[in-house]
């Protein structure tokens, strides 16, 4: 083979294999993610955990605004987990798990570790999930309402790098 033909060959392979590589979201990501909606918290007055969690539902970050409350960390970490481990927002998931809906008692499962209010939404990169953001500490309205201003700016972030 010529050389020209071997590197049309490795690209239409490595082209082919783009879909199933895993992309997390990094510690940098995270970090600047958590600053940008912990500046939103403070405008809006409210106290809140931010936490980021991998493609995998792993933590990659999780911070705890000065004052807000204890119980706000596992449940920030939960919403997170959850929006990556059902590959949608806390909010649709709510809707979804209303009695008489398709998804009614899924909170049981998983340990308990399925959150079904809002404040998580999915981080996603063309399309695919990177990680969660889930966000504790306001009402709900205000957790999602964080959560969903994140999200926008994770995406806008992502479009800028793509330019």
């Amino acid at each position: 083979m010529r050389e020209q033909e071997i590197t049309q060959l490795v690209a239409s392979v490595m082209d082919a294999m783009a879909d199933t590589i895993s992309v997390h979201i990094s510690l940098k990501q995270a970090k600047a993610l958590i600053e940008k909606v912990e500046a939103k918290a403070a405008e809006m007055g409210v106290n809140v955990v931010i936490a980021v969690s991998n493609s995998c539902a792993n933590p990659v970050a999780v911070h705890c605004m000065d004052n807000s409350y204890i119980a706000s960390y596992d449940v920030a970490f939960q919403k997170a987990y959850t929006v990556v481990a059902l590959k949608m927002s806390t909010m649709e998931l709510k809707q979804l798990s209303q009695p008489n809906g398709p998804l009614y008692g899924i909170q049981h499962t998983n340990q308990g570790r399925i959150v079904i209010f809002g404040g998580g939404e999915p981080l996603t990169v063309k399309g695919r999930i990177v990680g969660g953001l889930g966000v504790s500490g306001g009402s709900e309205e205000q957790d999602a309402a964080l959560a969903a201003y994140g999200r926008q700016a994770f995406e806008a972030w992502q479009m800028e790098a793509q330019k």
